[in-house]
């Protein structure tokens, strides 16, 4: 399968509070993750599919938050890219810390400022398939704030530019 090139984007959601009756209590956490497998499946509706590692931080989120967003990266962005796919990280706080983010209106998840385009959605199916989960969103929202820049790509193994 690395001989089949795909887009790279960024998932993220939103971590509810550890203690949400405190109002002490720090916010919700911010998440992130490195996806190569992630498409279309439906334009009536609008629905798209990412593929997470079962077990994985976003795979147990994503089973509690129904609304999650997606940043499709530029060429440019592979430093984003590297930064969410590390493996083992305690915590996303920095890895958000020094991006242009701006919230999203319907899932105040964070959208990476010079992405390519950025959907929010909702969850409406989560299927497991081997060890990852399938999990289906209905796009609630699409924007094309970077739509002239070129795609970041994975082909063999590394991220690529077309051209």
């Amino acid at each position: 399968m690395s001989r089949l090139a795909s887009g790279v984007v960024l998932v993220t959601a939103q971590e509810a509070s550890l203690d949400p009756d405190d109002p002490n209590a720090p916010g919700g956490e911010d998440v992130g993750m490195t996806a190569t497998a992630f498409l279309s499946v439906s334009l009536d509706p609008p629905l798209v599919m990412v593929s997470v590692r079962e077990g994985s931080r976003m795979d147990d989120l994503l089973a509690e938050q129904p609304l999650w967003a997606v940043s499709v990266l530029a060429e440019d962005q592979r430093h984003i890219a590297s930064r969410f796919s590390m493996k083992n990280r305690i915590s996303d706080r920095l890895l958000f810390a020094d991006l242009p983010v701006v919230r999203g209106e319907a899932s105040d998840a964070p959208l990476v400022g010079g992405a390519l385009a950025t959907l929010e959605c909702r969850t409406e199916q989560l299927v497991t398939a081997g060890d990852h989960t399938l999990v289906i969103g209905r796009v609630l929202t699409a924007t094309t704030p970077n739509a002239d820049a070129g795609p970041l790509a994975y082909f063999r193994g590394r991220y690529r530019q077309l051209g």
